[in-house]
């Protein structure tokens, strides 16, 4: 069973989370502080981590930056809709999505369950490497390698990538790209896409601030480079 750690000093937001997480199916444990949600993220290794960044004990970004030393699991982050820095922050470390306060836990659950489908890394139907450039994805086993050697992306940022890299040339708003990585009942947000894409080129590019191979189109979106040097 899919095990989701749920991190909130709240204590009936974490009672209700739970029991929406439990009705969809879920393993559900839980953790009110920084501290005991490493100590419990140690004991339990869950498949994802709900975090609310506001914590007592040791915040959140510290925690999330403990667990991404130890883990790739992908994280969900909960946020007051006044901390856009906090926000924009977490997705920068790499955070697979946010939702903030106050939500529907029906909503949350949606959101798991979408990213949790981003991050399965199950057996899939034989598909060919794409190769663009010195870049070299593998979407059945979900690697990607640049000159010989292994990139490590979250889940997002790899579908981001194999999303842009499937059409070279083709241009995609932000809203379009979310709506391919979560879908259609999403609600884009710009700074979101930006965010995954900044995390990207530090990771693909030689000079992320001149990228070769995920290129902005001004006023429009992204596009992945039709052309190599």
């Amino acid at each position: 069973m899919t095990t989701i750690l749920v991190v909130d000093d709240e204590v009936r937001l974490v009672k209700l989370v739970r029991a929406y997480l439990e009705r969809a199916g879920y393993d559900v444990v839980v953790a009110y502080d920084g501290p005991e949600a490493l100590d419990v993220f140690r004991r339990s290794v869950p498949d994802l981590v709900v975090l609310d960044l506001n914590l007592p004990g040791l915040n959140g970004l510290d925690v999330f930056r403990a667990l991404r030393q130890e883990s790739d699991a992908p994280v969900v982050m909960l946020t007051a809709r006044v901390d856009e820095g906090d926000r924009v922050s977490g997705l920068e470390l790499g955070a697979d999505d946010y939702v903030t306060k106050p939500f529907s836990p029906r909503e949350l659950v949606a959101r798991v369950g979408a990213v949790l489908r981003r991050s399965e890394r199950t057996a899939a139907p034989a598909i060919g490497l794409l190769r663009r450039g010195n870049l070299v994805m593998d979407p059945a086993r979900r690697i990607v390698r640049l000159n010989e050697r292994e990139i490590d992306l979250t889940p997002t940022e790899f579908d981001l990538l194999r999303a842009l890299a499937q059409h070279p040339g083709q241009v995609f708003s932000r809203a379009q790209l979310m709506s391919q990585l979560q879908g259609d009942w999403y609600e884009a947000d710009e700074r979101t896409v930006d965010a995954h894409v900044k995390n990207l080129r530090q990771k693909i590019e030689a000079d992320p601030r001149r990228p070769s191979y995920v290129l902005t189109v001004f006023g429009v979106g992204y596009k992945f480079a039709d052309e190599f040097a």
